[in-house]
């Protein structure tokens, strides 16, 4: 039916996205599915294999091109400083890095961490100046311990098998005194809002990726990964026991996508 549309995650669903209930099962999703623990990551290298070289678009098409400025309002809480290192892990194509090199100058470094090669390769097509890509894990980035003054993630996290390994390496290469941010999607404030939400995210959004992309799978994928993931609240208590202090939420756009802000 075209108002059976609440999918939304209970508190406890949304735990089991976390490592200790990953380890404890040796299963984890992607969107709704479950798979064993060890498979996820290729199923995340193969969603972003099919829709890498539409990538791009498809986030300005299906947002309408306000994805830029949460990136922009992210980038800004970063605080960057010229001659600045910064490390945005799971960069993709280089739009947050890019953001982070128009503020580091020529003497600073913003360097784009990723998995896939293919979005890497899309990625380095664009030319962005001032900005290296580096293929590898976010759960073992290949960096030292305090290397960067900034690191970003922006639609990442909600991919990584082991979250807390993840924020765990992103803790490790910050120096103390550093800063980091998570830009991710979440759920709505007003109910209303959030229905128009559901309502174009399960019944718009993978008809127009299906169309243009050739894969319906990706674009339901993407957003069941959204409701099964910790509300703001949840993924702040998860940042503190990782070590991250001055922890600050902002929530953009009615909620659709949050900022958390915070330091080493």
């Amino acid at each position: 039916m075209i108002l059976d549309l609440d999918k939304w995650y209970n508190r406890e669903k949304r735990h089991e996205q976390l490592e200790r209930h990953v380890s404890e099962t040796r299963t984890a999703t992607f969107g709704f599915t479950a798979y064993a623990e060890s498979d996820k990551r290729h199923r995340v290298n193969r969603h972003f294999d099919t829709i890498a070289t539409k990538y791009d678009f498809m986030n300005t098409l299906l947002s309408g091109g306000i994805h830029y400025a949460w990136k922009r309002r992210a980038v800004e809480t970063l605080m960057i400083k010229p001659q600045d290192k910064i490390l945005d892990v799971c960069g993709g194509t280089g739009d947050i890095a890019s953001l982070s090199a128009s503020r580091t100058g020529k003497k600073g470094m913003s360097v784009v961490y990723d998995m896939n090669l293919k979005m890497i390769e899309q990625g380095k097509q664009k030319s962005i100046k001032g900005v290296t890509f580096v293929q590898g894990d976010a759960e073992s980035i290949s960096f030292p311990d305090d290397s960067f003054d900034a690191v970003s993630i922006g639609f990442g996290i909600r991919n990584v098998t082991h979250l807390e390994t993840g924020f765990r390496e992103i803790f490790r290469v910050l120096k103390k005194g550093g800063t980091m941010c998570c830009l991710e999607f979440s759920k709505p404030d007003n109910s209303v809002f959030r229905f128009l939400y559901d309502l174009y995210s399960f019944r718009i959004m993978p008809l127009i990726g299906g169309l243009i992309t050739g894969s319906q799978e990706a674009y339901t994928a993407f957003p069941e990964s959204i409701r099964a993931f910790p509300l703001p609240e949840e993924l702040r208590l998860i940042l503190k026991d990782i070590g991250f202090k001055d922890i600050k939420i902002r929530k953009l756009t009615n909620g659709i996508a949050v900022i958390h802000s915070a330091r080493k």
